[in-house]
């Protein structure tokens, strides 16, 4: 079982995503762009409140990623797909709000759940999958570390469209190369 947990760095704060962070995550939730690629649209207050239930389920970790130098709410980030038995776990369901993109927010993010992953849960693996068609999140993956493993067509029906999935992962025995290069572009 995953267990709620705050994580913390230098720029971010990461704390079970609840419905506090309601009004935060609707004040940057509502362009367009940010759910063009994702397999749910959330267009009004309403749908977030509905997205930040449907984060609670079993085998899930939601995180709102509160940006620590303006004490606001940057987005959201989740473990997802955890399996135990096969010391796994998938990072998605992640997006910030666009003022949060292209800024340290994702890298620091993305090394406390990989340091949680490996470190704290003892993963062999950590996931992370993408749209075919969303190429920055692909470039963003790669750039953390994370090696690409290969596409699954057709691999599920989403809004408007039937998604291409792009496989990604980080294994245990990467993660102090991955670590380091993470810590190299956080300083």
């Amino acid at each position: 079982m995953l267990t709620p947990v705050i994580l913390e760095g230098e720029h971010v704060r990461m704390e079970p995503l609840t419905q506090a962070h309601l009004e935060g995550l609707c004040a940057i939730g509502f362009d367009a762009s940010l759910w063009a690629l994702t397999t749910v649209r959330v267009e009004n207050p309403a749908d977030m409140a509905a997205y930040i239930d449907a984060a609670s389920g079993p085998g899930q970790l939601a995180f709102a990623v509160i940006h620590k130098a303006s004490g606001r709410v940057a987005g959201c980030t989740r473990f997802m797909n955890f399996e135990p038995a096969h010391k796994r776990v998938e990072i998605g369901s992640t997006w910030y709000g666009l003022e949060f993109q292209r800024t340290a927010v994702n890298t620091e993010c993305k090394y406390l759940l990989f340091r949680h992953g490996f470190e704290v849960l003892g993963m062999n693996r950590v996931e992370l999958k993408t749209d075919l068609r969303n190429e920055r999140s692909q470039k963003a993956m790669l750039r953390i570390g994370a090696k690409q493993e290969g596409t699954l067509r057709r691999h599920m029906i989403v809004p408007g469209h039937v998604r291409d999935t792009v496989y990604f992962s980080v294994i245990a025995e990467e993660w102090p190369g991955v670590k380091a290069a993470l810590e190299m572009r956080l300083r």
